[in-house]
């Protein structure tokens, strides 16, 4: 029998280097409580690049002023949701190369926002404890040069967080 998956997509981008990485502080979802790239959804009608834009300045308060897009790839784990049990997140990656302003701890909140503020973390704090799938992708891209292929990455258990890791 078919599994029936809830389908996620979004556009996430990657601002760090070989020893840190910003990411976001979760408020909603399954990687709620654990530490995530900037990015998500886009509104309707909304252009990719449009989108990483936006979610990039509502969420962590820098603006981006350069960036390339890297490639899609899909996450699949368990997650009860609705009437769902199994989640598929496609995730448009985006190299931030170049922001102006400043990493905000805390941002403006609103209907949609799931970002509490972003903080730098360094890449080694980062693991499958604190941070989302997609964080570790972003890590592995900048340690190792790591490319963006379709091909997916599943995980046979997914655990929501009941309290924040920061």
């Amino acid at each position: 029998m078919a599994v029936d998956y809830h389908l996620a997509f979004g556009v996430y981008g990657i601002i760090g280097d070989q020893t840190s990485l910003v990411v976001i502080k979760k408020n909603g979802g399954p990687y709620i409580n654990r530490f995530d790239l900037p990015g998500g959804s886009l509104e309707n009608g909304e252009s990719l690049d449009h989108a990483i834009l936006r979610e990039i300045t509502e969420e962590t308060a820098l603006q981006p002023l350069r960036l390339t897009q890297l490639g899609v790839t899909s996450f699949k784990y368990p997650w009860d949701y609705q009437d769902f049990h199994w989640n598929q997140h496609i995730c448009v990656f985006y190299r931030i190369n170049e922001v102006t302003g400043q990493v905000a701890a805390k941002v403006d909140q609103f209907i949609g926002q799931d970002s509490l503020g972003a903080v730098r973390v360094n890449l080694a704090d980062l693991n499958l404890a604190n941070a989302s799938p997609l964080v570790l992708k972003a890590k592995d891209y900048l340690q190792n040069g790591q490319k963006f292929t379709p091909a997916d990455t599943s995980y046979a258990t997914w655990q929501v967080l009941s309290q924040p890791v920061f």
